[in-house]
C-alpha cells in the first residue's frame, strides 16, 4: 500500500489504463462505468502528478469520484448513441442454391413441415408449388426455409 501511496500520481494512472483497457478490449464498451472511473484515474494522477491538488489518498479518491460523474455527465449521450448504432449484415448460408424434392404440396401462406438434412424445417413459398417438384433454397432462418420452383 505505500507504494501506492508514495507513487499516487504514477498509480492512478496505471490503474485508469487498465480500467480503460479492461472495458475497451475485453468488454468491448458494453458497460460505461470501468471507461468513466478510467478516465477520471488517468484525469485525477495527471492533477495530482502536476501539484493542483495534494498527494492525498482521500483527497484522490473524491477526485476520481467526482470527475467519474462529470466524465459521465458529458459523454453518455455521444457513448449511448455509439453503442446503439448498430449494422446488421445478412449472414450467408450455404444451404442457399441447395436443391430437393417437395414431399407435399406448398402454397402461400401455408407452410409445411419437411425434413432436410438431418433437420424438420418449416418450409414456405410465395408460390404454389406441387408435390415432388424440385425447389431451390433462397433463404434460411432459425428452423424456416423458404424456397422456389426451379425453371
Amino acid at each position: 500500500m505505500d507504494v501506492i501511496t508514495d507513487n499516487l500520481a504514477q498509480s492512478l494512472v496505471i490503474i485508469g489504463l487498465v480500467l480503460l483497457a479492461i472495458e475497451i478490449l475485453m468488454l468491448g464498451f458494453a458497460t460505461f462505468i470501468l471507461f468513466f472511473v478510467g478516465v477520471a484515474s488517468v484525469l485525477t494522477g495527471i492533477i495530482v502528478g502536476l501539484g493542483i491538488i495534494e498527494h492525498d489518498l482521500v483527497d484522490a479518491l473524491l477526485s476520481v469520484g467526482v470527475l467519474s460523474a462529470i466524465t459521465a455527465a458529458i459523454s453518455w449521450k455521444p457513448l449511448k448513441m455509439m453503442q446503439d448504432n448498430v449494422t446488421t449484415t445478412q449472414v450467408t448460408n450455404d444451404m442457399i442454391g441447395d436443391r430437393f424434392l417437395l414431399p407435399e404440396d406448398l402454397s402461400p401462406g401455408h407452410p409445411i413441415k419437411c425434413r432436410y438434412s438431418g433437420i424438420e424445417w418449416s418450409v414456405s413459398s410465395d408460390e404454389k408449388i406441387m408435390l415432388g417438384l424440385e425447389v431451390e433454397i433462397t433463404d434460411v432462418s432459425v428452423g424456416k426455409l423458404r424456397v422456389k420452383q426451379c425453371s
